[in-house]
């Protein structure tokens, strides 16, 4: 099965298969999954049996899978009544083992022609075309694995490292000779640790990854360092922090410092993503003690990942520190601008500060994103995606000195794509940047980029367009290591804002905001219009996003404060405002605001209007579940005047609702009272107060919610009742 149609086949089947994982406490990766089924089957159960026997650390993509994937009941059950002769069990086996697909040497090791190996007896298990051959189903190859003794294998690999040798092969024969010997057999390294260079340069990190682990196995001293580099490395470009830590852990302290400092870039990455922060050291252990340029080269690039990597996570202080280490290296190792430059400007970006210089860099990350990011937040969305698009074109990509050999890698590519995903929800298309978010969930460790910003947008595209979480976005939550926080309180907020349980949905964002607001400083959709509402102090941390964004959040905020007296000359100018707004989702939501504050003034006309618009823009982003909410309160306004009406219903239930984030507990009491006609000593009364009290608190209520006497009061609580 191809990689594309394997991916097609995981994307209509992950929601039950991820559904099925997280029901039996296996929580896997989405793109492990996507593996699993190119390897085994769709089937939840198959699925979930494989998982079974997988370590935490594999199933959540910090590990790459075993080669081969364990074997379960059913695959073995469906090979059950095969029976191989010696000779198809070897040719199986070698077409299992080889490093590539070519015809031509699994010819001479088995003996026949081609023609003849079509019309063996294990032709059906063989795809051969163009001179190509391989296993037809990748389950055979786990069953042939599992049931072919050691010395088979080995004898196979053995035969193998002849052939390639005879050939002239020299990678292909070092490989196999190594896989074959269960002793050491230094030689090999050479040669497997050159081929695992260019492997990871291509982007083949996977491939590269096997490659060096094959050479460090056998190598011995700088060598065995200079493998263990290797393997780190492209671990962590495939992104798999842990096999990264575990290579790369080997050089400390005793390897020559050449090669500690190329691992230390992969190092920092693996390490802030399990432990949620960039690793506290030194930096005089870590920091070369020569005058070689190439070593300080190296130190200035681990710098400036440690910078962006705690700017990332909003480590302020931490970046500084990085920064200015990378700034005095890149001086001593003679990269002044084409690293320092952009790489400050980039971590400036993501920490959340607009006024930094316009540097820009080459490649993937310091030009493409970079690029992309800031057009975007300077009002050019469309510009920002059309970087992004030609960067991934294939044509001429750029090397990059931050991520330097890493351009093709898995990594790479998931910060672009998380990105792309990015700027699709700023510009609206929130239907869209999901489905190309969980898609690309599907191939790449989209958690990675930004300190896990991909699993905030996933969960919060999630509630725009399904009003829960889905499968994807609780599977990427629950594979993200401990130490990595996302605060989940503002989702809990939208998802019972969007059921109709606004009192829940305030008290969230109350504990959200007494919790520290904790926020991606690149900004996702919150729950601004509860927040206000509520009277909550909007957060201090600055956000990066286009000018629309913050324009909507400006227009939401004098929707939710502008008093009764000002709403006339305020409204015409904030309907106007509201109509620049490009975005249908961000436009969505101040219509929405507009239409909620006109049916409480009792304007149901312009508020039936503003709800109309808001539930069509909402429907044509794609924001279901939002779109659904302002269906049902279109309903409930539509319905006002029979709901007050009806028996046993309760008016003033909207109005006790509205008016709780805003008045203290006592000063609803009175308020309520008040409203259902009780005069200032019956209130006095009832809640064991004096009168003067009760007239301190009524006057404390008229001026919160800007009104002059009982009667207007009343009026309003009425008011509130037919149309919240």
């Amino acid at each position: 099965m191809s990689a594309h149609r394997a991916t097609e086949v995981a994307a209509a089947t992950m929601e039950d298969v991820l559904d099925a994982l997280l029901e039996n406490d296996l929580a896997c990766a989405p793109h492990v999954v996507a593996r699993i089924v190119a390897e085994v089957t769709a089937d939840p159960q198959a699925v979930r049996a494989v998982a079974g026997l997988l370590d935490a650390s594999q199933r959540h993509g910090l590990k790459p899978l075993p080669s081969p994937l364990p074997l379960i009941e059913s695959v073995r059950v469906l090979f059950a009544d095969l029976t191989l002769d010696q000779r198809d069990r070897e040719l199986l086996v070698a077409a299992s083992l080889r490093l590539d697909d070519r015809l031509d040497p699994l010819l001479d090791f088995d003996g026949r022609t081609a023609d003849a190996l079509a019309q063996c007896a294990v032709a059906e298990f063989l795809l051969i075309h163009a001179g190509r051959v391989r296993i037809a189903d990748p389950r055979l190859s786990i069953w042939l694995r599992a049931t072919t003794t050691a010395s088979t294998v080995a004898a196979v690999h053995s035969r193998l490292h002849a052939i390639f040798l005879a050939r002239g092969e020299k990678v292909d024969a070092d490989w196999h000779r190594a896989r074959a010997s269960l002793y050491g057999v230094p030689e090999t390294a050479e040669e497997l640790i050159r081929i695992a260079y260019e492997h990871s340069a291509a982007g083949l990190s996977e491939r590269a990854l096997d490659l060096a682990r094959e050479a460090a196995a056998h190598a011995t001293g700088g060598r065995r360092d200079e493998a263990l580099v290797v393997a780190g490395v492209a671990a962590m470009s495939a992104g798999y922090p842990v096999e990264a830590v575990d290579q790369l852990s080997g050089l400390f302290p005793d390897a020559e410092e050449g090669w500690r400092l190329r691992s230390l870039s992969s190092l920092f990455i693996a390490q802030a993503h399990l432990q949620g922060a960039v690793p506290d050291v030194p930096l005089e252990m870590l920091a070369p003690r020569d005058d070689v340029k190439e070593h300080w080269y190296r130190w200035a690039r681990a710098s400036a990942f440690a910078a962006v990597l705690s700017a990332e996570r909003g480590e302020r202080q931490s970046m500084r520190v990085w920064l200015d280490e990378m700034r005095e290296a890149c001086s001593r190792g003679g990269v002044e601008r084409g690293l320092r430059d952009p790489v400050v400007a980039l971590a400036w970006l993501i920490v959340g500060e607009r006024d930094v210089d316009d540097a820009e860099g080459t490649g993937p990350l310091t030009g493409g994103v970079l690029r992309a990011i800031r057009a975007a937040r300077n009002g050019d969305i469309d510009r920002g995606l059309r970087v992004l698009a030609a960067g991934d074109s294939g044509i001429g990509m750029a090397d990059d000195p931050f991520v330097a050999g890493l351009e093709r890698s898995p990594l790479v590519a998931a910060y672009r794509a998380v990105t792309e995903s990015l700027l699709l929800m700023w510009r609206g298309d929130i239907a869209v940047a999901r489905t190309r978010l969980l898609r690309a969930s599907l191939e790449l460790p989209v958690a990675l980029p930004f300190g896990g910003l991909a699993v905030v947008m996933a969960r919060r595209l999630d509630l725009a367009v399904l009003g829960h979480l889905g499968p994807f976005s609780r599977a990427l939550t629950a594979v993200l290591p401990p130490a990595l926080r996302i605060d989940q309180l503002v989702d809990r907020g939208i998802q019972a804002y969007l059921s109709g349980a606004f009192d829940e949905a305030a008290s969230f964002m109350r504990l959200w905001r007494d919790r520290g607001a904790r926020q991606p400083a690149l900004s996702v959709p919150g729950l601004e219009e509860v927040a206000d509402a509520a009277g909550l102090a909007p957060p201090t941390g600055r956000r990066i996003e286009p000018p629309e964004i913050s324009l909507a959040q400006e227009l939401r905020s004098r929707i939710s404060t502008c008093t009764d007296r000002d709403w006339l000359s305020e409204y015409p100018r904030i309907k106007a405002a509201t109509r620049s707004i490009g975005s249908p989702f961000t436009r969505g939501r101040v219509e929405a605001m507009l239409g909620a504050r006109s049916l409480i003034r009792g304007d149901a006309a312009a508020g039936a209007g503003h709800l109309e618009a808001a539930q069509n823009l909402f429907e044509l982003c794609g924001a279901d579940a939002w779109s659904r909410a302002v269906s049902e309160r279109r309903r409930r306004a539509d319905a006002g005047e029979r709901r007050v009406s009806a028996p046993g219903q309760d008016p003033l239930a909207a109005s006790r609702r509205i008016w709780e984030p805003i008045l203290t507990t006592r000063e609803l009491e009175v308020a309520m009272l008040a409203v259902e006609g009780a005069a200032n000593r019956q209130i006095s009364s009832t809640l064991h107060l004096s009168v003067r009290t009760v007239e301190v608190h009524l006057g404390r209520v008229f001026a919160k919610l800007e009104v002059k006497t009982r009667v207007e009061l009343t009026v309003l609580a009425h008011r509130i009742g037919r149309y919240a």
